[in-house]
């Protein structure tokens, strides 16, 4: 166990990434895309990540567990409906379109980098520790479900 695992909060993770796409689209040169393609596309990835998230809350929500990802070890129920079925981590799929939607509108391909390093950093000290705690609670069930869902999409 590494002292970063759960402890940075993915919202705040995706939060000093946002700034770090956005400083580094400051010093670099950005893609040149028209402006509709620009807005439009960056609006679209956004929305889509936006639903994806809400749709994760929902069904947290329903079955009543929580929704708290530093805290794995309190989850009361193993949420495998709704978009669950298609990813274990709809809100960190969410999360990671914010960012690249947020590149897209900056035209920073460059901050594509801060992306992979966020997905990278969330894999390593959020959702495998995460996985870990969900494996000891719910043993063979959980076993079962990440042998069927993907981790991201």
């Amino acid at each position: 166990m590494s002292m970063l695992d759960k402890k940075v909060p993915p919202l705040l993770l995706a939060g000093i990434a946002a700034v770090g796409i956005w400083a580094m689209a400051a010093v670099l040169p950005g893609a040149h895309l028209p402006a509709w393609l620009r807005i439009y596309g960056a609006l679209l990835i956004f929305v889509s990540g936006f639903l994806i998230c809400i749709a994760g809350i929902i069904e947290f929500r329903r079955a009543k567990t929580t929704v708290d990802p530093r805290i794995p070890e309190t989850t009361s129920s193993l949420v495998t409906s709704g978009i669950y079925a298609k990813t274990r981590n709809p809100m960190y799929v969410g999360f990671t379109l914010f960012l690249i939607a947020w590149a897209m509108y900056l035209t920073s391909l460059w901050s594509l980098i801060i992306v992979v390093a966020f997905v990278v950093f969330l894999n390593r000290f959020q959702i495998k520790p995460e996985e870990e705690a969900l494996e000891v609670i719910f043993g063979q069930e959980f076993a079962a479900y990440r042998y069927r869902v993907r981790r991201w999409i």
